[in-house]
């Protein structure tokens, strides 16, 4: 798989804010017209995101939009801090941007072939250019800064 780099700006904010926040709300949609983050099965992802299946090496973005995929656990406190955020941000870019969710405790699978190692770890895919990581439960307006700069870099220049 490509090389994955690091969001510096978010992951020296991303391990100083504890937990605390109101627990997922537990939806499994996973239509990507709603106003909410998508929740995805590794059946999904393989459709949508990336075929790990035909390509376990070699990074290949299926989707028409980018993406942050949120690699959580329900037991997760800094995971329950970050949800409510990212429901927020998936109704703000709406039709911009997708927002995935994926339970590491029920999709091994994904978590292993992204080397997940801890909770929450944030994936964000641009339509072009490489995959950025950041981690921990980090603060909106850094996420949305994130946003602008990596997923939507060309609607900025």
């Amino acid at each position: 798989m490509k090389k994955i780099t690091v969001l510096t700006i978010i992951l020296s904010l991303a391990l100083t804010f504890g937990c605390g926040a109101r627990a997922q709300d537990g939806s499994n949609s996973s239509k990507s017209d709603k106003k909410e983050v998508i929740h995805i099965t590794y059946s999904d992802f393989i459709t949508k995101v990336a075929n790990l299946k035909a390509s376990p090496d070699e990074w290949h973005y299926l989707g028409d939009k980018p993406a942050i995929i949120d690699f959580y656990a329900d037991w997760c406190g800094y995971c329950k801090k970050l949800s409510p955020i990212l429901e927020e941000l998936a109704k703000e870019y709406k039709g911009e941007i997708y927002i995935y969710k994926v339970n590491t405790d029920i999709e091994r699978d994904i978590a292993k072939a992204f080397g997940i190692r801890a909770l929450p770890t944030l994936l964000f895919i641009p339509m072009e250019g490489e995959l950025q990581v950041a981690q921990g439960a980090i603060p909106k307006e850094d996420l949305k800064r994130a946003i602008e700069t990596v997923l939507l870099v060309k609607k900025n220049k």
